[in-house]
C-alpha cells in the first residue's frame, strides 16, 4: 500500500464516537458487551457510579439506540435489565476498531 493510500485511510481522533468515548459512558458500553443483558444494580456496582450518574448516562445511551431497557419485577422488587441494541454494539465495535488504529498509529 502507497504510503498517501494510508493517510487517506487513516483514522483521526475526531473520528472517535463522543458518545462512546466518555469513560462513564464506555464503562457502560464495556460491562454490556460481555453480557446478553445485565441489571442496573450490577452496571452499578460494576462501573461505580451512583444511581443517578448511571441513570443520566444510561439515558443518553438509550435515547441514540445503543442501549434498551426493560422494568419488571422480581416477586416484589423492581428490576430494570438493559441491554445492548444491535446499533450500539456496531458502535461499540467501531469506537474500538478506530481507537485501535489510532493507538497503532501513534506506535509506527
Amino acid at each position: 500500500m502507497r504510503r498517501e493510500d494510508a493517510r487517506a485511510e487513516a483514522v483521526r481522533w475526531e473520528d472517535l464516537d463522543r458518545l462512546v468515548h466518555e469513560p462513564a459512558r464506555l464503562a457502560i458500553l464495556v460491562q454490556l458487551a460481555f453480557v446478553e443483558e445485565a441489571d442496573f444494580l450490577y452496571l452499578m456496582r460494576q462501573t461505580g457510579l451512583t444511581k443517578g450518574n448511571l441513570s443520566s448516562h444510561l439515558t443518553k445511551l438509550e435515547a441514540a439506540g445503543y442501549v434498551s431497557s426493560a422494568k419488571g419485577f422480581v416477586g416484589r422488587v423492581p428490576r430494570t435489565r438493559l441491554a445492548l441494541t444491535p446499533h450500539g454494539r456496531a458502535a461499540y465495535t467501531r469506537y474500538r476498531e478506530r481507537l485501535a488504529r489510532l493507538l497503532a498509529d501513534t506506535q509506527a
